[in-house]
C-alpha cells in the first residue's frame, strides 16, 4: 500500500484529533456529552431564507454547473451589501468571488500565492486552516504572537524586518477565532502601511463581522486607506445566516488577487450550487432581522456562560464579538489536561488553547453553540467540576 503524501505528514496529529478521539470514547461508554468545541452554528436559517432555498431547489434549471465566479446576481448583491455595511465600493465583476464557505478561500489562497519554501505570517493563536493551508502549499510559517497584553493584536513593530522582506503574505482575523478579540480601523491602517513597506499580501478573515454584541459594529479591513491595494477579505455567509452546511462565503478586495484565486479555483471546482447562491443573495438583501436575532441569541448565551462560571470562581473576559469565549484555564493544569478532565468528569467538551498554537497555552476556547437550556446544564456541570477541584 502506498504511503500518504508528505503534505499530510507535515500536518501531524492535532489536538483536535485527540479531543475528537476522547469524545468518541466517552460516547461509546454511554456518557452524555455537551459539545462546546466546534464553531458550527446550531441555529437554523431564518424561515424566509429556507423558503427561497427550497423554491430554488425545485427549479428544473438550477442543476447545471455554475461558473467559479458564481452568478452575476450574487456578486452584485455582495458589492451592494459591502457598500451599505462598510461604505466600501467594490466592482462586482472583478473584486468579488463566491466561495464554497469562506474556508474554501482561506485554504486555496496559499496554493495561489505560496511556492515551496515561501514564508507567511500566521497569527498564533490562530484558526488552524491558516497553518494547514500554508503547510499543504509547502510554505513555512512565521508565527505572529497574539498576546493578551496587546489585546490579541500583532505587534507589528516586533516583527523582524528581514523576515518581513522575505514573507509573501500575512493572515489576520477579527473578530478573532479563537480569542474573540476585535480590531479597530487605526490598527488596520497600520497593517496597510506595513504591507506597503514590505510588499506583503494581507488576507483578512472576517467570518464573524456580523456576530457582535451591545451594538458593536466590527470594521472591515477594506475600510482602511489603501487596503484594496494590498489585500483581500473573506466573509462567511454560512456563519452570518446559519447556513453552515450549505457552504457559502465570498472573497472581496484587490482585483488581481481575486482574479488569481478565481483562476486557481477554476482548475479545481465548478462553483457553488446555484440555489445556494440564490438563497445567499436573498439573505444579504433581506437578512438584517435574522442577524439581529442571531446576535441577541449569542449574547444571551455568552452572558449565561460567563455569569454562571463566575459563580464557581472561573473568571472569563466578556467578548465583543464571535461565537467564542477565550477563557483562562482555572486550574493548575495545562490546557489539554484541563480540557480532558472537564470532558471525562463533567461531560463538557471544549478546545485546549494550544490547539491554536503555542501562544494559546493557558486558555481554552468555549463555543456558544448550544441552546440556552443545554448551556445552562453545561454551566451546572462546570460549577460542580470546579467545586470538586
Amino acid at each position: 500500500m502506498q504511503m500518504p503524501s508528505i503534505r499530510l505528514e507535515s500536518l501531524g496529529a492535532s489536538v483536535f484529533t485527540e479531543m475528537d478521539n476522547l469524545k468518541r470514547e466517552l460516547e461509546k461508554a454511554g456518557n452524555n456529552l455537551i459539545n462546546l468545541s466546534i464553531g458550527s452554528p446550531d441555529r437554523a436559517p431564518a424561515l424566509e431564507i429556507r423558503n427561497v432555498l427550497s423554491q430554488a431547489v425545485l427549479d428544473d434549471n438550477q442543476y447545471g454547473y455554475t461558473l467559479t465566479r458564481g452568478t452575476e446576481e450574487f456578486r452584485k448583491v455582495c458589492a451592494e451589501w459591502y457598500q451599505e455595511r462598510f461604505g466600501v465600493t467594490l466592482n462586482p465583476e472583478t473584486e468579488v468571488l463566491p466561495l464554497m464557505g469562506s474556508q474554501d478561500g482561506l485554504a486555496h489562497i496559499f496554493l495561489a500565492y505560496i511556492d515551496p519554501g515561501d514564508l507567511a505570517f500566521i497569527p498564533d493563536p490562530g484558526y488552524p486552516i491558516y497553518t494547514a493551508g500554508l503547510m499543504l502549499a509547502g510554505g513555512k510559517k512565521v508565527a505572529i504572537p497574539l498576546l493578551e497584553e496587546n489585546g490579541y493584536l500583532p505587534d507589528l513593530k516586533q516583527i523582524d524586518p528581514d523576515l518581513a522582506r522575505k514573507a509573501k503574505l500575512m493572515f489576520l482575523n477579527y473578530p478573532n477565532n479563537p480569542t474573540a478579540a476585535v480590531a479597530n480601523l487605526s490598527f488596520f491602517e497600520k497593517v496597510v502601511d506595513f504591507a506597503k513597506e514590505y510588499d506583503l499580501l494581507i488576507c483578512h478573515d472576517a467570518a464573524y463581522s456580523e456576530l457582535a454584541f451591545e451594538g458593536f459594529k466590527p470594521v472591515s479591513f477594506l475600510q482602511a486607506r489603501g487596503a484594496k491595494e494590498v489585500g483581500i477579505e473573506f466573509h462567511s455567509v454560512s456563519k452570518t445566516y446559519n447556513l453552515a452546511g450549505a457552504r457559502l462565503g465570498f472573497a472581496v478586495g484587490n482585483a488581481d488577487v481575486i482574479g488569481t484565486l478565481s483562476q486557481l479555483k477554476s482548475n479545481i471546482d465548478y462553483g457553488v450550487f446555484a440555489p445556494v447562491l440564490t438563497a445567499g443573495a436573498y439573505a444579504l438583501n433581506n437578512g438584517q432581522e435574522s442577524i439581529e436575532e442571531n446576535q441577541s441569541a449569542y449574547q444571551r448565551r455568552r452572558d449565561l456562560l460567563i455569569e454562571g462560571c463566575a459563580l464557581a470562581g472561573w473568571k472569563m473576559p466578556l467578548p465583543q464579538g464571535s461565537m467564542f469565549v477565550w477563557a483562562p484555564v482555572p486550574t493548575e493544569q495545562d490546557s489539554v489536561s484541563f480540557a480532558m478532565d472537564l470532558a471525562r468528569e463533567a461531560g463538557v467538551i471544549v478546545v485546549p488553547g494550544v490547539a491554536f498554537g503555542e501562544h494559546g497555552e493557558g486558555f481554552v476556547r468555549v463555543a456558544l453553540v448550544q441552546d440556552e437550556s443545554v448551556l445552562q446544564e453545561a454551566v451546572q456541570r462546570i460549577q460542580q467540576f470546579l467545586k470538586k477541584g
